[in-house]
């Protein structure tokens, strides 16, 4: 089945109308997941400010792959997105963006975000294909496994660990510990986005943790994991000997984390959109700016 309009719909006209329906198609506002923790990362292994250009180059990087990513999302579930009432009014399955425009953005964003992987230094550029093959193969995943979620949650997580590349030139544990933190913590608001799909998921035999396990073991599963996230951004801090700023951050972390889940609940999804794009925004801005004024002060 090849995915088209749902509807007649007016084709969006002039260069500045397409490109706002592009960003919004891939959601650009939701490069605050990863973007935070990257920048965070590379003030922590700069022991405060990093070099400018080189804080240019690891956004630029992170932009850039996400944009690929999500561009080839957008192509690899046409079809999928055009069956499901809830993300039928999308670009391309409403006939607003070609398939064929996703996914040549995504081939020139990955291409750029290796240029820049080059420009940053040469385990960046070695190290780049990785990260490609795990953002953009993500999009598969839940075809046929409901670790989806975890294979989402290492996209983001190689965040962290990759500006920590561009500034020290090495793999390290502490990124590691950050970017494990990223990963269950995108995993467990990516459950609970995933719980609105759970009918239609199981009709269509997709796979994710919802469908296989039920709405209400997968919000147990998604705090189970936000806990652990809290626990692993304290070893971080100790690690990393950072100072009241960062831990209060993180008690803030917390509590926006709490309150994700005080949200949502197996009777009632409609909170969804608060608890995924609001409040984990907030938890990666927040946990951003204490990692800034904990590292320059």
């Amino acid at each position: 089945m090849t995915a088209g309009p749902t509807s007649e719909v007016e084709a969006p006209k002039g260069a500045l109308e397409k490109a706002r329906i592009f960003c919004e198609a891939i959601k650009v506002s939701h490069s605050v997941f990863a973007l935070p923790f990257a920048v965070a990362a590379a003030f922590i292994a700069s022991g405060g400010w990093p070099e400018l250009r080189l804080l240019a180059l690891i956004v630029a990087a992170v932009v850039l792959a996400r944009t690929s990513a999500m561009a080839f999302n957008r192509w690899a579930d046409a079809r999928i997105d055009l069956e499901n009432p809830r993300t039928r009014g999308r670009a391309v399955p409403a006939g607003l963006l070609r398939r064929s425009t996703m996914l040549a953005a995504a081939a020139l964003s990955a291409l750029g975000f290796a240029g820049i992987c080059a420009a940053i230094n040469p385990l960046a550029f070695a190290l780049s294909p990785v990260a490609l093959g795990v953002i953009l193969g993500y999009s598969f995943t839940k075809r046929f496994t409901w670790l989806s979620h975890v294979v989402l949650g290492l996209a983001l997580g190689l965040s962290p660990l990759g500006a920590w590349v561009a500034v020290r030139g090495e793999v390290a544990v502490l990124p590691a510990l950050l970017g494990l933190a990223v990963l269950l913590w995108t995993s467990g608001f990516d459950i609970i986005y995933a719980c609105q799909d759970a009918d239609f998921d199981t009709r269509s035999g997709l796979h994710s943790i919802p469908a296989r396990f039920g709405i209400r073991r997968a919000l147990w599963l998604s705090r189970a994991l936000h806990v652990s996230v809290v626990i692993l951004l304290v070893a971080v801090g100790v690690i990393a000997r950072l100072g009241w700023p960062y831990a209060l951050g993180v008690a803030c972390v917390a509590l926006l984390l709490a309150r994700e889940h005080s949200v949502v609940s197996p009777d009632d999804l409609s909170r969804v959109d608060m608890a995924f794009f609001t409040l984990n925004g907030l938890v990666s801005l927040v946990f951003m700016a204490s990692v800034i004024i904990d590292t320059v002060i």
